[in-house]
């Protein structure tokens, strides 16, 4: 018998136990689902952020105050965060860092305001972000209409304003042009846009786009304190040279922090591409995870599978003899009961494969990430339900061949 015919066969046999191979078909599709819906939202998940992120390419890296320590204080406390990068610190390194790149200097103002313009005014989502004229370049922004701040607005400060897409969208109907040199007030401050950035995307539920810069100086005037933390974000000339930039960056932020030989970093520097290493390195867990929950629902599948395969052997017992009194091997026997174990097992796995798929986009969709197709889970999905298949087939399949021919026809 061909390939084809034996899955006929095996067709006709699920629709003829069409309720036990449904159940069976089902077990098997919830585990695919559990298998490729949670690695297909994590992968979803890390190239959304990748892409996001691409801004901080291979020739950037990021100064930022040290983090929660558990060296352990007295009484068991732990050591408090580093004290931030005040705004001298970080005009220091600046005019004092002569390596070949480009310094930005940015302040986080709010995350909750409102944008207004005339009668229109936006959700109270908005983040206000304190910037340089090298911000733009260092994030790898690109403007849609308008000009960049100049040196002399960010270090003199200035009410000049660069709003995000969705800004220009809610508030201009996403004519860029028609915003430009428009008032619009953030709380009080009036603002007059001199610029509006292309539209960036979001990450994991964090828009790019809805977002207003002001001049560095303007909003340390307006949202500065004591505490506020000034970023430093570096962007080396040569991406071959960024080890050197972080060295050279090192030394120098240890001589402006005050701090002496003997004492450690208060301070971190982190480059873009090892932040991407820790994301992958911290969802492996969920993918062992993810794993582990697909093994254990495609186990029991399996067993009920060989369950159904059994009784599926006893009900055509003479059936079998049948075929063997006309001439079928053993072989052709324990194919056909192979094939229609493999058969059941892929008809579950294409059906967790879909819904795993569409769970896995779903949440990733709802986090703010892209679409993606898994096509390499997919492909391992696939070959996983065959080896179920065939492991579960394998001794039912064995047992029909062994079948005595003679006992088979007498058989009621």
């Amino acid at each position: 018998m061909t390939l084809i015919e034996n899955i006929r066969l095996a067709l006709r046999a699920v629709r003829a136990n069409m309720l036990r191979a449904v159940l069976t078909l089902l077990i098997i599709s919830f585990g695919i689902m559990a298998l490729v819906g949670i690695l297909t939202a994590i992968d979803s998940a890390i190239y959304s952020l990748n892409d996001n992120l691409s801004y901080l390419g291979a020739n950037t890296f990021e100064i930022e105050p040290g983090g929660e320590r558990a060296r352990g204080g007295r009484r068991g406390r732990q050591e408090k965060r580093d004290k931030p990068v005040s705004y001298r610190q970080a005009h220091d390194f600046k005019s004092r860092y002569d390596f070949p790149a480009r310094t930005s200097i940015s302040m986080s103002c709010t995350s909750t305001a409102t944008i207004r313009f005339e009668e229109k005014k936006t959700n109270p989502n908005v983040s206000i972000v304190g910037a340089d004229e090298n911000y733009l370049a260092g994030k790898g922004f690109d403007l849609e209409a308008g000009r960049n701040f100049t040196s002399k607005e960010a270090l003199e400060g200035s009410y000049a304003a660069i709003i995000g897409a969705d800004i220009c969208q809610s508030l201009f109907k996403g004519k860029a042009e028609r915003a430009i040199g428009q008032a619009i007030f953030a709380g009080n401050i009036k603002l007059y846009v001199v610029g509006v950035l292309k539209s960036k995307g979001s990450s994991m539920n964090q828009s790019e786009d809805r977002r207003v810069l002001i001049p560095l100086q303007t909003a340390k005037r307006y949202y500065g304190t004591a505490n506020t933390n000034y970023r430093i974000l570096v962007a080396v000339d040569d991406p071959n040279q960024i080890d050197n930039g972080v060295a050279w960056a090192t030394a120098l932020f240890r001589n402006i922090r005050g701090l002496k030989a003997y004492q450690d970093n208060n301070f971190e520097i982190s480059k873009s591409d090892s932040l991407i290493g820790i994301i992958k390195d911290n969802t492996r867990y969920f993918r062992f995870a993810a794993v582990g929950i697909g093994i254990i629902t495609l186990l029991g599948a399996a067993i009920g599978l060989m369950n159904i395969m059994l009784v599926s052997v006893t009900e055509r017992t003479r059936e079998i003899g049948v075929c063997k009194a006309i001439g079928a091997t053993r072989r052709t026997i324990m194919v056909q009961f192979l094939t229609e174990a493999i058969v059941i097992s892929l008809m579950g796995g294409l059906v967790g494969i879909f819904l795993g798929v569409l769970v896995g986009n779903g949440v990733t969709l709802l986090l703010g990430g892209n679409f993606l197709l898994p096509w390499g889970w997919i492909s391992i999905a696939i070959v996983t339900c065959s080896l179920v298949g065939l492991a579960s087939g394998l001794y039912p399949a064995l047992k029909a061949a062994r079948l005595d021919p003679i006992e088979s026809l007498r058989y009621e």
